[in-house]
């Protein structure tokens, strides 16, 4: 982390500024994704695109993505998650204006606007993921869940604002011009708020905060990666399949299966929401266990119910059950802050196979037994993360480094109870909620209402 990213303790007033802030980088990111989502059926129409070919169009976004994610660790270690949100957010407003002013040219620039934006989310995605871990130490409370739901409502505005313009006969020109000239504005002015990743105050990592090449050797990174990647396949594929299974496996009209998919999202934005309770009482690993099981039980439904109304039952469960695996991942890798970026990045790239995967699987499944049966695959997966969620609990330093071990909650009392005149500072960071000693009540700050 570059000097000029290091700064004293934020007080709490900065905080709840930082706080407004991630949950405004959350939001745009999601608002300017559902925007360009909401007018793909006009584009497709415009440039005359079958199903294969839209197919191949729309992977332009997700190689952009994949050569993003990777990258984004050196990055933010370098410039810090508030200047790579900023930049990233200027790189999506460009790829806006590309889409919205080339794609009536021809596929070429409509793939190199998508490829940008692509590139742009990627990065984003994981700024705004550290920066809503380093605001989840200092508040002291579990609360990633909440940003991921500001994305969600983000989604949610988007597509409504899309469809009203659709309604209202607004060419998908203007519309993305629009939109592009208010993320250009709003996002970098909103994420000046951010507060510094690394506080000068902690002690520093020997050898420096770790490569992105070091996080991929780590046990712990790899398999919060898998846990990431077996939940953002759950809530990918629901995207993607969730209304097909409900129209050709249950019967049901499309305007009903439309309705399932808008109570799986509902369910996962509600339980997002409320979610921070639950992990600052119980604990990670227990909370999300218990939410797959949650999730298997309502994919069982989903999947083998009589009827439309218990499939919908089904597909309720399921988003809440899949709502807090990807944030609380995020969190998890973040545990470090002096290693935030590079972990990050790396979970982020594994976990976004699942959206690149998931989608040809379960058409190549659906194919064979049904997109309905195919969805069992989701189940197993999610049995997987629930035999790993274990690596989620935080660790406890004894001190911000690369070449020490950490040890969990659980051993803290052995730990500390190690030889007498141990210049060892142990940091305490308990399965159940938030770092011990380390939230605002420690500065003399007010505890802030996130």
């Amino acid at each position: 982390m570059t000097a000029t990213d290091a700064a004293p303790a934020p007080s709490a007033t900065r905080v709840r500024a930082a706080t407004r802030a991630t949950y405004a980088a959350f939001l745009g990111a999601g608002f300017a994704f559902a925007s360009w989502a909401a007018r793909i059926p006009q584009v497709r129409t415009r440039l005359d695109l079958d199903p294969a070919a839209l197919g191949l169009v729309l992977l332009a976004i997700a190689a952009g993505s994949v050569i993003a994610l990777p990258l984004s660790g050196p990055v933010i270690a370098r410039l810090g998650s508030r200047r790579t949100v900023i930049v990233m957010s200027g790189l999506l407003t460009v790829a806006l204006v590309v889409i919205a002013v080339g794609h009536p040219a021809g596929v070429v620039p409509l793939m190199i606007g998508l490829f940008l934006m692509g590139f742009a989310n990627g990065a984003w995605d994981v700024g705004m993921n550290v920066q809503g871990a380093v605001v989840e130490r200092h508040l002291g409370r579990a609360i990633m869940s909440r940003f991921h739901a500001g994305f969600s409502l983000g989604t949610v505005l988007g597509a409504l604002v899309g469809a009203a313009m659709v309604a209202l006969g607004v060419s998908v020109t203007t519309h993305l011009l629009a939109v592009a000239v208010v993320v250009g504005i709003a996002v970098p002015l909103s994420v000046r708020a951010f507060v510094p990743d690394v506080d000068e105050t902690a002690t520093p990592p020997e050898g420096g905060g770790g490569s992105v090449l070091d996080a991929w050797r780590e046990p712990r990174t790899l398999l919060i990666g898998l846990f990431v990647l077996a939940f953002a396949f759950a809530e990918g594929t629901a995207n993607d399949w969730i209304t097909v299974a409900l129209i050709d496996g249950h019967g049901t009209s499309e305007a009903i299966g439309t309705l399932g998919f808008a109570i799986f999202l509902t369910s996962m934005t509600v339980a997002r929401w409320v979610g921070p309770g639950l992990l600052d009482r119980y604990g990670r690993v227990a909370v999300v266990r218990l939410l797959a099981g949650l999730a298997v039980v309502g994919l069982v439904l989903f999947v083998f119910g009589p009827n439309a109304p218990v499939a919908f039952l089904g597909a309720l469960l399921w988003g809440a059950g899949t709502s807090l695996g990807f944030p609380v991942g995020m969190s998890a890798g973040a545990d470090d802050p002096a290693r935030a970026a590079s972990r990050v990045s790396v979970i982020a790239s594994i976990g976004y196979c699942a959206f690149l995967a998931g989608p040809p699987l379960i058409g190549f499944l659906g194919h064979e037994i049904t997109v309905l049966r195919a969805l069992i695959v989701v189940a197993v997966l999610l049995a997987v993360a629930t035999a790993v969620a274990g690596c989620l609990r935080e660790p406890v330093a004894d001190r911000l480094s690369c070449g020490r071990p950490l040890v969990h909650a659980e051993d803290v009392e052995d730990h500390a109870a190690g030889p007498a005149g141990s210049d060892a500072e142990v940091h305490v960071r308990g399965e159940r909620g938030q770092p011990r000693g380390r939230g605002l009540e420690d500065r003399g700050g007010s505890e802030v209402d996130a």
